[in-house]
């Protein structure tokens, strides 16, 4: 299956934030005892319109969250951002993970789920209604999340796509 190529950003000169959604810990039983090593779900974002996912792993776990932070800032997206809600519904799948995502009114707050939150406060989203339909799994969640935000278009690119007038695709 073809990946989209979303709007990609590079990190450059940006000021992320960092947010850590899942952090897991594994175990390899070997002849010598037990061996532990963890892995880290992180999203960046800078609060307006760049978001970032990624996942690290390693032995201990501030040097599996830096790896995750890395990994997040090879993975940023510019998402659509319209008086601090998006520009309309969208429904993504990944895996077993469904999630919803609608904009809302002034002054509703982020209305989601912890893994779903985290992007979407990372994103810069103030307004928002979110559900997750399918699994609860953070890592499906997020990736569901992600190609959500990445679907999303803005009203003038629209308006061009279809070459009629920015009015009319809002009424009609």
């Amino acid at each position: 299956m073809a990946k989209n190529s979303f709007n990609k950003v590079k990190a450059g000169d940006l000021e992320l934030k960092e947010k850590v959604v899942a952090i897991n810990r594994v175990t390899k039983t070997t002849k010598g005892g037990r061996t532990f090593s963890f892995s880290a779900l992180v999203v960046v974002g800078n609060e307006n319109g760049v978001v970032g996912h990624g996942l690290g792993k390693a032995k201990e776990v501030q040097e599996a969250i830096t790896k995750g932070i890395d990994d997040a800032k090879k993975n940023l997206i510019k998402i659509p951002v319209h008086h601090g809600t998006i520009p309309h519904d969208q429904l993504a799948k990944e895996g077993a993970a469904k999630v919803l995502i609608k904009p809302a009114a002034h002054g509703t707050g982020v209305i989601a789920g912890g893994s779903m939150r985290a992007v979407l406060e990372s994103a810069g989203i103030t307004d928002v209604l979110a559900k997750s339909l399918g699994s609860a799994n953070p890592h499906n969640v997020v990736k569901a999340t992600f190609k959500a935000l990445g679907m999303l278009r803005e009203p003038i690119a629209i308006a061009k796509t279809r070459n009629v007038s920015l009015k009319k695709v809002f009424n009609g």
